[in-house]
């Protein structure tokens, strides 16, 4: 029997969800604290405008790539073994991108969106197997750290970056180093776990299959890659906005991380409406209206960009929990979940991979965020046609 489909009993439970939160908490800051501080890293090593583009690019090709290998490697090595590799490889990237040289800044950009894919992976289907009936709980509370620590990532990048003599922003990138190193030693102790049998690679292929075969798969998966397609979009873009609008340099960071603040509180009150319903139809398309309401004030009213982005992150925010516990409710075994995660991520993530690339070239060709916002507007619309099909109260078959 495989750790996937085995409960892990060698620690308590509040340790595990311990580590599972700051495993969480390395999901997105090492991503998003880049936005504030991109123009210094410009600057300072000369980048062209799309080698800099690269460094918003580059993590979301290395989510979508490394998507698809997290359940395999699962399954050969196990849950708790994968992610402790995942987070090692997490704090090798921290390291090597905030080394100040060129290359080692792409390559480390590479290995921490790897690690990252893995987490983003794996942990639906550690909550599947742990804890099967507190899902909606859980997933909250990981999302909720998950936007904290970003928030806090893209508040202090900036402080940071000033604060340190000579080229200020390799402290800014190495300042998640913290949270990394910390969440490896919380979850060393899994390592405890018998190492599963190996599976043959065509039994994995096999039963994973199926997943990708699934139209209620797919419309969870739609869901989740057009709320991070958009939710890219917005976070790579939003310091631009903010300065057309008027704002002054200083106040982009701390806005930027509002938004991811504001994606990770809206969990809370999510949680209450998510275990009282056994059909999320109404409620995925109500997280949707809150982004298209943002983008749309965004388009209309520039000058309250700062009331929009914390709107918008609201909205992102509770898509993001709400197609991360379909990952878990929709699916009969954690499997199925790792499968249906690693599906998820992967198309998702490729959709998101091109968004801030192609936005930009669209502001540069109409000299505006009209155009821009209002392909986002229709990338939230449908966002919420196939959430009144993911949150239908029906499993996988």
């Amino acid at each position: 029997m495989t750790s996937l489909s085995a409960p892990s009993s060698l620690s308590r439970p509040a340790w595990l969800i311990a580590g599972i939160l700051l495993i969480a908490s390395n999901l997105r800051a090492p991503v998003t604290g880049v936005a504030p501080v991109l123009d210094m890293i410009r600057t300072s090593l000369d980048l062209t405008a799309a080698q800099a583009g690269l460094l918003t690019t580059l993590p979301l090709l290395a989510f979508a790539a490394g998507s698809p290998i997290a359940a395999l490697a699962a399954r050969r090595h196990g849950l708790e073994r994968t992610l402790m590799a995942a987070l090692l490889t997490l704090v090798a990237g921290l390291c090597l991108r905030s080394s100040g040289a060129v290359w080692a800044l792409f390559a480390g950009t590479v290995l921490i969106g790897g690690a990252i894919a893995f987490g983003n992976v794996l942990l639906p289907s550690l909550l599947k197997r742990d804890f099967p009936g507190r899902i909606a709980s859980l997933t909250s509370a990981y999302a909720l750290t998950m936007g904290v620590a970003s928030g806090l990532a893209s508040m202090i990048a900036v402080p940071l970056a000033l604060w340190s003599a000579g080229p200020g922003w390799p402290l800014a990138l190495f300042a998640p180093i913290v949270i990394a190193i910390a969440s490896v030693l919380v979850w060393l102790p899994q390592l405890r776990a018998p190492a599963p049998a190996a599976t043959p690679a065509g039994a994995v292929h096999a039963r994973a299959r199926p997943v990708w075969k699934s139209a209620l798969a797919w419309q969870i998966t739609l869901f989740l890659g057009l709320n991070s397609l958009v939710y890219y979009i917005v976070s790579s873009w939003l310091p631009s906005m903010l300065h057309d609008a008027g704002y002054p340099p200083g106040s982009t960071g701390s806005v930027h991380g509002m938004l991811q603040i504001a994606s990770a509180v809206v969990g809370l009150p999510l949680l209450a409406l998510v275990r009282r319903v056994r059909d999320q139809r109404w409620l995925a398309v109500g997280c949707s209206g809150l982004s298209i309401v943002a983008l749309l004030g965004l388009l209309v009213a520039p000058s309250w960009a700062a009331a929009w982005a914390i709107l918008y992150g609201c909205g992102g925010g509770a898509s993001i929990i709400l197609g991360l516990a379909f990952v878990s409710l929709r699916v009969g075994n954690a499997q199925q979940a790792a499968a249906l995660s690693g599906m998820a991520q992967a198309v998702g993530y490729l959709l998101a991979a091109g968004g801030p690339t192609a936005i930009g070239a669209v502001h540069d060709m109409t000299g505006g965020w009209t155009a821009a916002l209002l392909i986002c507007l229709v990338f939230a619309c449908a966002q919420a046609v196939f959430g009144l099909y993911a949150g239908r109260h029906r499993q996988l078959a």
